[in-house]
């Protein structure tokens, strides 16, 4: 964190002393630099790598680094006004309108403001991330023979069958695609199995990342009620029934933003359900390498008790690594697998070579069980400290379920409690976190919100931020 820190100082400074050469003049050497600024020389190669991309200064190997000639600029003023009447009328027929609200999605991914700690984040802090580990897989990676050669349009063989491996059952390498990250994987799934206008059912609550993906394609998402086994049969029979689905994404181990699991006996009976409905089940496993240390065994995916091909199988290993590490993989049996694999060819073609070459590397590696388990005993860590926090400091909020896995707990709000100016207190205490509405896709029961104890620096954010909380919520 200190270097990133030097290196953004040290631009900032090369950038206001840029007007003391003129364009063409030469600024001072990389070595001088480093004495003047008592910095490292990566330092300097960053900070001046980030001047060049902001067209402000030109390097020549060799010769140095120099002050860019300044671009000729033109504002030219358009009349984008048209466009609001051709995007409107490209949907007009849509039978669901196939609008884009990413709002939900944004919140997970921006970065909070200085000072603001993140219990809104949906991945690892980068102290817990496999930096180092994956840097070496990289490197070690783009050294192997043909790294830089077109993929297998499938994948690579070692590495689909890793993800085969991961699931079990009847799964082979034959039945794996390699995806360029989850939500690319849930995508290429709902396009392939739902046509416009279809309905499909999602837990309640469940992720919103996937409703907004559902919606993007003009589905309609029809709500299950989940409970804390996960969700219910019963309700999963009659909504079926009801609307004639044919597809229903799940999210069966630590589900999200309830962290429930399916319970054992429910496990058959939601395969049966889809099967006499005739339906297909997209089981996203996304947090399958998030589990706490006190968790015990964790149930096999459905995809591995499915003979029938009834599961679509979505696991990553983003969530466990990297957000930039986007390498995930789908698995299904039957013809639905070459409308998977045909779908995604015309979206992404492939998963680029270096990537998934770093991928086998890394899993392959003596670093990465160590990694899986450093981060099961951190979180449960954090899980607990951020309990204890919450019911010493908030008490009214209502936490049903504590997971054994997942990053996050689901709060339910006292009643009479609104949460977006909860949210928007919280977020002038200094704390940023999500609130329960966008989990929803029909009327909630009650307020909740979700919060994140992974983002953050360590368990003292973790109790500095449920004091902010504490403040806000009583100022609301």
């Amino acid at each position: 964190m200190q270097e990133r820190s030097s290196v953004g100082e040290l631009a900032n400074h090369l950038r206001q002393e840029l007007n003391r050469y003129s364009p063409g003049g030469k600024l001072p050497s990389s070595r001088a630099l480093v004495e003047r600024f008592r910095v490292s020389p990566v330092t300097v190669t960053r900070a001046l790598a980030q001047l060049t991309a902001e067209g402000l200064v030109v390097t020549r190997p060799g010769a140095g680094a120099f002050r860019a000639t300044p671009r000729a600029t033109t504002a030219a003023t358009g009349d984008t006004s048209w466009q609001e009447v051709a995007l409107s009328a490209d949907g007009a027929a849509d039978v669901v309108p196939r609008t884009v609200d990413a709002s939900a999605v944004l919140a997970t991914l921006a970065v909070p403001p200085p000072g603001v700690i993140e219990f809104n984040g949906g991945y690892l802090h980068p102290s817990l991330q496999p930096e180092r580990a994956m840097a070496a897989a990289l490197s070690r990676a783009g050294r192997r023979p043909g790294a830089w050669s077109r993929p297998p349009i499938e994948g690579l063989q070692e590495l689909r069958e890793w993800f085969a491996r991961g699931i079990g059952g009847s799964a082979t390498a034959a039945d794996v695609l390699i995806s360029a990250g989850g939500q690319t994987a849930l995508t290429t799934a709902l396009r392939a199995l739902a046509p416009p206008g279809a309905p499909v059912l999602v837990e309640s609550p469940t992720y919103p990342g996937m409703l907004a993906i559902a919606r993007a394609a003009g589905l309609r998402p029809v709500p299950v009620p989940v409970d804390a086994d996960g969700v219910r049969p019963a309700l999963l029979a009659d909504a079926f029934h009801a609307t004639g689905a044919r597809v229903f994404v799940c999210q069966p181990l630590f589900q999200n933003p309830t962290g429930a699991v399916l319970a054992p006996a429910r496990r058959p009976e939601v395969l049966r359900i889809a099967r006499d409905a005739g339906a297909f089940v997209i089981e996203d496993d996304f947090v399958r390498r998030l589990v706490h240390e006190d968790a015990g065994p964790l149930p096999r995916p459905l995809a591995a008790d499915d003979p029938d091909g009834v599961v679509v199988h979505v696991g990553s290993l983003t969530k466990a690594t990297s957000p930039s590490f986007r390498v995930s993989a789908l698995t299904a049996h039957g013809p639905v697998l070459q409308r998977l694999r045909a779908i995604q060819v015309v979206d992404t073609f492939f998963v680029p070579r270096p990537l998934q070459e770093a991928a086998l590397e890394l899993v392959g590696s003596p670093a990465w069980p160590r990694h899986l388990r450093a981060i099961s005993a951190e979180l449960k860590t954090r899980r607990d400290t951020m309990t204890a926090a919450l019911r010493l400091e908030l008490p009214d909020f209502s936490l049903p379920h504590i997971p054994s896995g997942g990053y996050h707990l689901w709060l339910r709000l006292p009643a009479g409690t609104e949460e977006q100016s909860l949210t928007t207190a919280a977020l002038r205490a200094g704390v940023s976190l999500t609130p329960g509405r966008p989990y929803f896709s029909a009327e909630p029961p009650a307020a909740h919100i979700r919060l994140s104890f992974a983002a953050v620096a360590g368990t003292g954010e973790i109790v500095e931020g449920v004091r902010r909380l504490r403040a806000a919520y009583g100022t609301g």
